[in-house]
């Protein structure tokens, strides 16, 4: 299949991107229609790594972008890998120009754990 164009452009969350792969699964499934091998790899993928559910990581998205030092791309990367430790979310933090103080990992890890 060859991509034309872009038509719209939106981030979301793994597991967002889930739910989305399941209904083309099973609409795929009820036409009796061929999975290619990219698209039973990403819904594989997608199955194995997402932690919670679309509507707790949007949500989670939502509170930790109300917080200071927070960007939206990090955000998203926080929600996808659900990070249950200061060191995995140093990890998140690596490529910043910046270092997030213990009391900010912690209150991002405590929402974190609240979203699970």
């Amino acid at each position: 299949m060859k991509v034309k164009g872009i038509i719209s452009e939106e981030k979301i969350t793994l597991p967002e991107l889930r739910e989305i792969l399941m209904k083309v699964e099973s609409e795929r499934i009820e036409a009796e229609k061929e999975m290619s091998y990219e698209l039973r790899k990403s819904i594989e993928h997608a199955n194995q790594l997402s932690k919670t559910s679309a509507e707790k990581s949007r949500l989670l998205v939502t509170e930790l972008l109300k917080l200071e030092k927070m960007k939206p791309d990090i955000a998203f990367r926080i929600a996808n890998t659900m990070p249950r430790t200061r060191d995995e979310l140093r990890a998140v933090y690596a490529k910043e120009k910046f270092t997030m103080s213990g009391e900010d990992l912690d209150i991002i890890i405590e929402l974190v754990k609240t979203h699970f």
